[in-house]
């Protein structure tokens, strides 16, 4: 087995295999970086759907900080890269994103460390330090998008990387808003792709992630029906695989679209 992809199955994600290249229209999105800037709509089977598409902390705060190989992995970066992944899948499905959080250099990036830096922006302006004048911030960069935007299909979506114990391994769980119906269909099928992935690759491994309601101030002060994803512990090794790889980050957005498709064909 080569030896790439048995250290995939290994830290429990496997990178889906590329979606059929079809004939569309050509766009760009500069936040991806010069060589992926270019995408082609390859569907439509989000067209009509939008989405507000957020990566946690960024700007002065860097979020929580794992040590691998010497070097520090820090939430900021990988949550970002997993953002913007998902964000060029969403848009070749025909969708409409918004990239609440955004670093005008980094774009798209395949390294195992992700330099940290504080270019990240709320959509053109600074993100503040203190904690809550930041989360109220693109909290409101999210509603004002939300009254402005037409689709009847409109989610918000917060990818976070979650610090614990050293020795405690997690799978990627999940939270909805409290008494948040479609928030709760979401999670539950965004777990559902997750579980059948892993059941797939590893047909004994299992997959522990939990969907859950949580009065996040994001959760709580956002307006459209929202999800809140901790991908994995930052300091733990095997869930550190999940980020450094990035064929692994790549397989997260991935499934995460495939899911979101689902959700929005039964809406």
């Amino acid at each position: 087995m080569n030896v790439k992809i048995l250290v995939l199955l290994l830290c429990g994600m496997m990178a889906l295999p590329a979606f059929p290249e079809k004939k569309g229209k050509t766009k760009r999105e500069p936040l991806f970086g010069k060589e992926l800037a270019a995408y082609t709509v390859t569907s439509n089977s989000l067209k009509g759907a939008t989405f507000y598409l957020v990566s946690g902390h960024g700007g002065p705060d860097p979020g929580c900080i794992g040590k691998y190989q010497g070097r520090e992995l820090h939430e900021d970066e990988y949550a970002y890269d997993i953002v913007l992944r998902l964000g060029r899948e969403l848009l070749k499905r025909g969708a409409k994103v918004h990239f609440i959080i955004q670093d005008a250099k980094d774009g798209i990036r395949n390294a195992a460390i992700l330099n940290n830096s504080k270019r990240e922006t709320c959509m053109g302006k600074a993100i503040p330090l203190n904690q809550v004048e930041r989360l109220q911030q693109r909290c409101d960069a999210i509603n004002r998008l939300y009254r402005k935007d037409k689709s009847k299909y409109k989610r918000a979506i917060f990818i976070h990387v979650d610090s614990r114990a050293r020795g405690k391994q997690t799978d990627t769980y999940f939270y909805y808003a409290p008494g948040s119906r479609y928030g709760k269909r979401l999670a539950q099928r965004i777990r559902q792709t997750f579980k059948a992935k892993y059941d797939q690759h590893q047909p004994n491994r299992g997959f522990e992630g939990t969907v859950s309601e949580r009065n996040l101030f994001v959760l709580r002060k956002s307006v459209p029906v929202a999800v809140f994803l901790e991908v994995g512990n930052i300091q733990n090794a095997r869930d550190q695989k999940r980020l450094v790889i990035a064929d692994n980050r790549q397989a997260l957005a991935n499934w995460i679209t495939l899911a979101v498709e689902r959700d929005y064909a039964r809406q």
